[in-house]
């Protein structure tokens, strides 16, 4: 083959030989082999060489967690394209920006979305495919548009394309909490498959893995998919992550380990004790930022052992881990030189939160590259440290525990603040599911804290009860001067609260406020 050895076409052609039949992937009532995995992406990349797909190409693809997605995404790789996965949640400027500032030659996309594709302009894009196997049988796709079955009318061959190493593999997009999102580069050459390799240390020859979360994001596609394509495991896809499902679902297929982000494992212990809760065959939670007052309960709970984890897409491939020989809360003792440092460059005391650096030990293999943004570029990196926006504090022995994004914080009367440790603590309390804390001008300068809450179903709190709550709990300058109740909170597709909208529209006319002027 004309490919370089370490990319996932190869692996994939590998796999779909060495296993063949076996399953792959569990999808609702389907079942798909590694081999038919591997017959399925050539179809699509064949589909999409003939639309002029080759390397340096752009495939975006805005569908669902079902199997097409994989199709087309492992198509994108055999041909030596880039594939620019996109949030399904996206609409207007949003939208438009991840599919024009990637360059995207093609778009990959759900009946679901026409309206807000049509919406927009997208000059750049020569091409648009619809995936309409769940589309209503009277559903027309659009003049000019193809249909994916239609693309995927083709050989089922290897296209055996030559990749050049250097070419970009991936565009991953930032959420883009502080301006437009970032395209963050992955290229064939840095695949980094053997750091998945890594990975399966800690599996065992029965596993079955396990994803929620949705295929645009690193998580589901890179830490559940790749790995277990690399590793040769089963894996199951669910469309997203339901709380009254979930253990249903593990049950359902055997799963032996998933991986979870931190608001996931507090909204499943929020959920009403069953007698089966421990009644399946998870071994392994890889978690993030699980607060510590719910891990040893979780533990207990569903019968599992949780192993915290950090990393980042545009993280330069650092990692930590803490597999159960640091405290509970702890992410872990990195192996590598780090600093914690505030926002002069000066580094803080021990359990003083501050900004988390790691040295770059190899600066070709720790590039980090924003697509079209050589700024940010150089701004991540400095002086031979990694800069990973992430607060953060240390212990005597050097275990690191995670603080808040520092664009989260806020700052009020001179004290900084961790919105996650605010939202620790009220999410203790016992009639509430979740909240979400932001800061909001304050007529004395700086922040007043603002909490927008989430009661569980039948519950009723008042704000000075869950005031009280605070006061009891935290320091008096954490205690939120403004208290909010909602149905719900707006998130992302991958659950992370959107504090920049809960931001923008601040104080409104239901919000509690506990003084006229801060306490």
């Amino acid at each position: 083959m004309s490919r370089p050895p370490e990319t996932l076409a190869a692996v994939l052609e590998d796999q779909a030989q060495a296993l063949g039949d076996r399953t792959f992937l569990f999808f609702e009532d389907r079942e798909i082999s590694f081999a038919e995995l591997n017959r399925r992406t050539n179809r699509a990349a064949n589909g999409l060489a003939a639309l002029g797909v080759k390397p340096g190409v752009g495939v975006a693809i805005m569908l669902p967690n079902t199997p097409e997605w994989l199709f087309v995404y492992f198509a994108t790789q055999k041909l030596g394209a880039y594939a620019v996965p996109v949030n399904v949640a996206l609409v207007g400027e949003s939208l438009r920006h991840v599919i024009d500032h990637s360059d995207s030659s093609v778009l990959v996309c759900h009946p679901d979305h026409r309206e807000a594709i049509e919406a927009i302009s997208l000059d750049k894009l020569e091409n648009v495919v619809v995936d309409t196997s769940e589309a209503p049988e009277d559903w027309a796709a659009p003049a000019g548009w193809l249909t994916l079955a239609q693309v995927m009318e083709a050989s089922e061959e290897d296209p055996d394309v030559g990749v050049p190493g250097e070419a970009m593999s991936m565009l991953l997009y930032t959420s883009g909490t502080t301006g437009a999102p970032k395209g963050v580069v992955n290229r064939y050459q840095s695949s980094n498959l053997e750091g998945i390799r890594l990975l399966g240390a800690m599996l065992q020859p029965d596993d079955v893995l396990y994803t929620c979360l949705p295929l645009f994001h690193a998580n589901a596609l890179l830490l559940s998919t790749v790995r277990a394509l690399v590793l040769g495991y089963p894996l199951a896809l669910s469309r997203r992550f339901s709380a009254s499902r979930f253990w249903d679902e593990i049950r359902r297929y055997g799963v032996t380990t998933f991986n979870s982000l931190g608001a996931m494992i507090p909204i499943l212990m929020k959920q009403p004790e069953r007698e089966n809760d421990a009644d399946n065959k998870v071994r392994l939670v890889f978690s993030a930022a699980c607060p510590a007052s719910v891990w040893a309960g979780f533990e207990q709970r569903f019968g599992l052992h949780l192993i915290e984890a950090y990393a980042a897409v545009d993280g330069a491939g650092f990692a930590v881990v803490n597999p159960g020989n640091a405290p509970v809360g702890s992410f872990g003792k990195p192996s590598t030189p780090v600093r914690i440092v505030d926002d002069d460059g000066r580094e803080v005391s021990v359990g003083e939160p501050g900004e988390l650096l790691f040295r770059v030990d190899d600066a070709k293999r720790r590039k980090v590259e924003y697509y079209k943004n050589e700024g940010a570029s150089s701004a991540k990196i400095r002086d031979g440290w990694l800069h990973t926006g992430d607060l953060v504090t240390a212990d005597a022995e050097g275990n690191l525990y995670f603080v808040d994004r520092k664009t989260d914080s806020l700052r009020r009367r001179g004290e900084n603040i961790s919105s996650w440790e605010v939202e620790r603590e009220i999410n203790a309390h016992p009639d509430v599911l979740e909240s979400a804390v932001v800061g909001v001008p304050s007529e004395l300068g700086e922040d007043d804290v603002m909490a927008v809450v989430v009661l569980k179903e039948g519950r009723t709190l008042t704000p000075p009860d869950l005031i009280d709550h605070c006061q009891e709990r935290m320091a008096r300058f954490m205690v939120p001067r403004y208290v909010e109740f909602r149905d719900t909170l707006p998130k992302t597709e991958t659950h992370r609260v959107k504090k920049s909208l809960l931001k923008s529209t601040g104080v409104g006319p239901e919000t509690y406020d506990r003084g006229a002027r801060p306490s």
